[in-house]
């Protein structure tokens, strides 16, 4: 009975009852947007600084790839679709089918993260340690992709607050657990283990414990509806999967042809796309049912109006970006240096041309997811696949011969390449629906 009262207490503070819901679905999506991009910073950083290049690398393989692969694979690609679903009744579906839905797709992604561990360490690619540390990170990854069900449906509701509420303070947890673990021990599987246990804690307090108070949720599952949401959303799931291979095509090609060190350098100055993406969502979210509402209403000049505002401010700010990287870059990336240690000196701040190539390569991934979350709105799943399977194609190609020829600086050029083509696609679909009949 005590618990349950402490859970109703928690439930009442992370819930809003004030009048200015707006400023607050605002201030708490941006908070919790940079907590989580920050944290992705802060850990690739931390790692090397505590235990070393080689562990870093290991971290960002890791977490930065194999792990967010997998969160793609238990998220499923539904946040946009089910964020803009009209609900059951409507030929939409309740949240108690989207969490049944994620129940599955989240088991999926744990037998595949433990396969390819077992796969990886069993063949030698990796280590013992190496394939521990990577499969806790991919489950660390996937219950963020479950957790994303609840926070889906708190934006569904109206309430976009309480997933900034939710994505701040899990994250504030398991990054706490994980680096005092890490600092205590020295040791990365313990960390990891640690922070997923943090991680489920989490999504009990700050996801689980808060869906039930709000009033308008719908918790019936009707089990037939589940064969039809995997076929609507099949496409989306593979685009999305598909998307972050895309993304991580020169992370993964390093992991095979350099080493692990070369893999935590990479994703040092690879960060700012972090921050750039963080940007983005802030930008682009609490636009995303205005824009839904404009499209179904046959109002294209509205939703032209909102893409063009969000659309230059993201311009604008790539190009402060890169400007910034040009002028400043050398002394930041020096300071990252110095912040890692002794031993450090030049190994980043060789990288300047790449890490300048990579930001403007993150702006250019911003303006595509843009004219993503466009296309998922209009329902062209079809489309959004064809973009993304021309793209993968190339990438699977070009990402292993670049990286093999130029190292980090081949990495680097892939990344940018792969995202402008995603925006080339994205963007003349987009123009076509917008001009047609």
């Amino acid at each position: 009975m005590k618990g349950g009262v402490v859970m109703n207490k928690l439930s009442g503070f992370l819930i809003y009852k004030g009048t200015q819901l707006e400023k607050q679905n605002m201030a708490w999506n941006m908070l919790g947007s940079f907590c989580y991009a920050f944290a992705s910073m802060v850990l690739s950083f931390l790692v090397m600084r505590i235990s070393g290049d080689e562990a870093g690398g290991v971290f960002a393989i890791g977490y930065s790839a194999f792990g967010q692969q997998m969160f793609t694979l238990a998220y499923f690609g539904l946040r946009p679709f089910q964020i803009t679903d009209r609900g059951a009744g409507q030929d939409g579906y309740s949240f108690g089918e989207y969490r049944r839905h994620r129940q599955i797709t989240t088991g999926m992604a744990v037998i595949v993260a433990a396969l390819f561990s077992a796969w990886m360490g069993g063949s030698g690619a990796y280590g013992i340690e190496k394939a521990l540390a990577v499969f806790l990170l991919a489950l660390y990854k996937i219950i963020d992709g479950y957790a994303d069900v609840y926070e889906s449906e708190f934006q569904r509701q109206g309430s976009l607050y309480l997933t900034g509420k939710s994505n701040t303070f899990r994250t504030l947890l398991s990054v706490a657990v994980f680096l005092i673990m890490l600092a205590v021990t020295k040791n990365l599987v313990l960390a990891c283990a640690a922070a997923v246990a943090a991680q489920v804690l989490g999504v009990a307090l700050f996801d689980c414990s808060v869906i039930g108070a709000l009033p308008r949720v719908d918790d019936s599952c009707r089990e037939k509806s589940m064969s039809k949401l995997f076929l609507q959303a099949g496409l989306l799931f593979l685009s999305v999967f598909l998307d972050f291979y895309i993304f991580s095509a020169a992370k993964y090609a390093i992991d095979s042809q350099l080493n692990d060190a070369a893999s935590g350098y990479f994703n040092l100055i690879f960060m700012p796309t972090s921050v750039i993406y963080l940007v983005a969502n802030f930008v682009i979210r609490p636009f995303l049912i205005r824009m839904t509402m404009c499209w179904n209403q046959g109002d294209k000049k509205g939703l032209i109006r909102i893409l063009r505002k969000i659309g230059g401010i993201i311009a604008g700010l790539t190009v402060l970006a890169v400007l910034g990287c040009l002028a400043l870059g050398r002394f930041v990336l020096s300071v990252m240096e110095y912040l890692l240690g002794t031993g450090y000196d030049g190994r980043l701040t060789r990288y300047l041309v790449p890490f300048t190539v990579i930001v403007a390569g993150g702006g250019i991934y911003a303006m595509a997811n843009l004219m993503y979350y466009c296309l998922v709105i209009m329902r062209r799943q079809r489309g959004i696949f064809l973009v993304y399977a021309i793209t993968a194609l190339g990438a699977l190609m070009l990402a292993p011969a670049l990286v093999s020829r130029f190292e980090i600086f081949g990495a680097a050029l892939a990344y940018c390449v792969f995202m402008a083509m995603l925006l080339l696609g994205f963007g003349l679909q987009t123009a076509w629906m917008l001009r047609k009949g």
